[in-house]
Order: C-alpha cells, then sequence, then structure tokens
C-alpha cells in the first residue's frame, strides 16, 4: 500500500550527491527518495545531463524521487524583502517534469513567530495566496504539485485558509507534505492535525519526536522512529484512506527547539489553538515525561548527528518497514 523511502535532508552530512543519496538508499533497502533541495555545492554543475542519469538510474532500479527546492512564502526570510517565487518555482517544476515526479516539496524555512523583527503572520499568508495564485497556471501546465510541508511557518489552519482563499481543491496542483513531527513544533497534535489536513496530504516526512513541559513552556525534539510519543498507527490508518497513495519518506535529525508558549505575546500568533488540543499536548508532554524518566527516550544533540545519522535512518527504514508489514 505504502512505498517507504528516505528524505536526503538526514544523510546531509555524508556529503552524498543526489546519485550517491540514490546509491544509499537502494544499498539499504529503501523504495525512494525524497529530495528536501540541492545545498549551494550540489547546484555547482547540475544540469538536465543529471537529472537524465537520475532519472535513468532510478527507473533501472525501481526507485521513486520526489523533489524539493520549492517555496511558497513571497520574501527573503534573511531581509524580509519581496521576493517573486514564481520564476524559482517554475525552474523546480522543469526540473520535476524532467525527473518524471509530479511532487515539489516546499518549504520556506521561516521562522516568523519567533522573529520579532518579522512580518504579521497575517500579511504573510495574504502574501502567500496572492503569490500561489499566480503559480496555478504554470503548476498546472507541467502537471506537478507544489507539497507545502507543515513547517515552522503556517499552522493546518491557517494552510487550509490559503487554499480556500485561492480556490484549490484537493487533487490539484496545490497539496500538503505532511511532516509529523513539525506539527508539535507549531502547538499541533499530529493526529488532530493530520485529520485536519488530510485531503490535502500528497507525500510525508515520517519522523517521530517528543514533546516535554519547559520553563518557557514546551520542548519539542526529534526521536528514532517508534521510541517518540507519536500515534504512528492512528495517522497511518488516516493516510491509508486516501484516493492516491503516498510514500512514507524517514526525515531525521538531531535537536530540540524551544515553544515559549508562557510568553502571552507569543501564544497571541496561534489563535487557533483551542482547549482541546491543548488537553492533548499536555497528554503528550506527559507521556515524553515517563519515556525519558525510563531512559527509552532522550534528546540528541544535533551536533552529534553527524555521528549517527547513517546508523539511525537505516534503523529506523527498518523499523519503519516492520511497522508497516503488522499494520
Amino acid at each position: 500500500m505504502f512505498k517507504i523511502g528516505i528524505d536526503n535532508y538526514g544523510l546531509f552530512p555524508l556529503h552524498l550527491d543526489p546519485m550517491g543519496t540514490l546509491q544509499w538508499a537502494l544499498d539499504h533497502g529503501a523504495e525512494g527518495v525524497a529530495f528536501s533541495g540541492l545545498d549551494e555545492v550540489q547546484r555547482i554543475g547540475f544540469d538536465n545531463r543529471q537529472l537524465v542519469k537520475l532519472k535513468d538510474f532510478a527507473d533501472a532500479n525501481n526507485l521513486y524521487i520526489e523533489w524539493g527546492g520549492g517555496q511558497h512564502v513571497p520574501r527573503d526570510l534573511t531581509t524580509w524583502e519581496p521576493k517573486n517565487l514564481f520564476n524559482h518555482n517554475r525552474a523546480m517544476a522543469r526540473e520535476a517534469t524532467r525527473l518524471g515526479t509530479r511532487i515539489i516539496r516546499s518549504c520556506s524555512g521561516g521562522l516568523m513567530r519567533w522573529k520579532t523583527e518579522s512580518p504579521p503572520t497575517s500579511q504573510l499568508i495574504n502574501e502567500m495566496a496572492e503569490s500561489l495564485s499566480t503559480q496555478k497556471q504554470m503548476l498546472l501546465d507541467h502537471n506537478v504539485i507544489l507539497a507545502i510541508e507543515t513547517h515552522f511557518e503556517f499552522t493546518t489552519f491557517e494552510l487550509i485558509r490559503v487554499f480556500e482563499e485561492i480556490g484549490a481543491k484537493p487533487g490539484g496542483c496545490f497539496g500538503i507534505y505532511l511532516d509529523t513531527m513539525n506539527l508539535l513544533t507549531m502547538l499541533e497534535d499530529p493526529v488532530m492535525a493530520t485529520k485536519r489536513i488530510l485531503p490535502w496530504v500528497v507525500s510525508t516526512h515520517i519522523k517521530d519526536g517528543g514533546f516535554r513541559v519547559s520553563g518557557v513552556g514546551f520542548n519539542a525534539f526529534t526521536a528514532p522512529f517508534g521510541l517518540g510519543i507519536i500515534d504512528f498507527e492512528t495517522i497511518f490508518k488516516l493516510l491509508a484512506t486516501l484516493p492516491c497513495p503516498v510514500t512514507l519518506n524517514i526525515e531525521d535529525h538531531g535537536g530540540d527547539f524551544d515553544i515559549p508558549i508562557l510568553d502571552p505575546e507569543f501564544c497571541r500568533k496561534f489563535p487557533d489553538l483551542n482547549d482541546d488540543e491543548l488537553a492533548q499536548l499536555t497528554l503528550l508532554a506527559e507521556k515524553t515525561k515517563q519515556k525519558m524518566e525510563a531512559e527509552t527516550l532522550a534528546i540528541l544533540d544535533r551536533k552529534d548527528w553527524a555521528g549517527v545519522c547513517e546508523k539511525r535512518l537505516a534503523t529506523d527504514l527498518l523499523d519503519l518497514k516492520n511497522k508497516i508489514l503488522h499494520y
């Protein structure tokens, strides 16, 4: 039912080129690779010939490819200057077409709510909607889907409102790249958020994690698949109801992230957070506490990821495969 692969982000410390990443996936039993994007070094000399080589290798070994590099916030997130995304996303669409994939992961990488100098979220939402509207026909012409990741930018409530505003429908050229752990960082229960956004999901980052009470409110962190507190049993059942199968792409890395919900100003930036969801998040925090006290769950410092990335990603893959077999 599901195809299981990896996102190349977890292997960044190995400095693999795209072909090397596909080979790693093949060697470790993955069924494909979701490329988050290429870094500046990898972009040097990367042209149509490289795309053809990747496609030929994937086709010959029955591997799927999903592409990345898409963006949806029409601003430079360092200077906050306006940014026209049309040409950028068109270039990603052309590359995806040459690779024979429809999925383009979109992630602008912003931490707007955490940065006091950033424009209001409501303004960014309006600008995003306007930008996506201008790209609709271009994406349709290339027969691709701009799959917006549930990242640190917008909640599922807000993404749904954007889709409604621009008249988008599930099954069209806009979709959601569901990252199961990032939902926690945006103060959303993974199951409740998945139910909300489900009709729009076209691909996934399967990432486990923990969610604990901290001095500033909450703290979210990554965990090996199956060792965290995310209810994948329910999420997989939900994903299985979709009319088109989605891939399960393991994404893993180290690090943790503070969510200063005790700051009233920060909390006001999440107007859709309700009592029911907060209660569920509190239950997840209690489960995390129990696992950490039992020493079955711990935070891995981001700087330590390079030393364990290959082993942990391979283990994640195997554990996810076993989970699906018993599903």
